[in-house]
């Protein structure tokens, strides 16, 4: 899965050395809504974006108010759902936007830690 992730988490693409918890196995869909323990289902998450998405699937989305589904890293691109624009990570649509707010891929530590990661050359 390491491999497969390019050692990244695969919602916020931090790097598992970058990472001060290091990265670890998240259920896409978790175990409790009947989601199974294979490659298929597994993603390589950071400490902080599996922590905040426990065994969530889905999001009421801002804009339209509707239940929207997280992003899927096994069947999403990211960039179909995400841009990044300096240190912060857009949402490209309700899909992204509902993922972003629930990992909290936008508060101001990760957005300090990423823009020094970038200043760097890390991220």
């Amino acid at each position: 899965m390491e491999t497969r992730a390019g050692a990244r988490c695969e919602y916020c693409l931090i790097h598992e050395a970058d990472a001060y918890y290091g990265c670890e196995v998240d259920h896409v869909i978790s175990e409790k809504h009947g989601g199974p323990t294979t490659a298929e289902n597994l993603a390589y998450s950071c400490m902080y974006c599996n922590r905040l998405k426990g065994s969530d699937i889905a999001s009421i989305a801002p804009r339209s108010g509707q239940l929207v589904r997280l992003f899927n890293p096994r069947t999403d691109r990211w960039n179909d759902h995400f841009v990044i624009d300096g240190a912060v990570i857009k949402p490209l649509s309700d899909i992204g936007e509902v993922t972003s707010a629930l990992l909290g891929l936008n508060r101001p530590d990760r957005l300090e830690e990423r823009a020094l990661l970038q200043t760097a050359g890390r991220y």
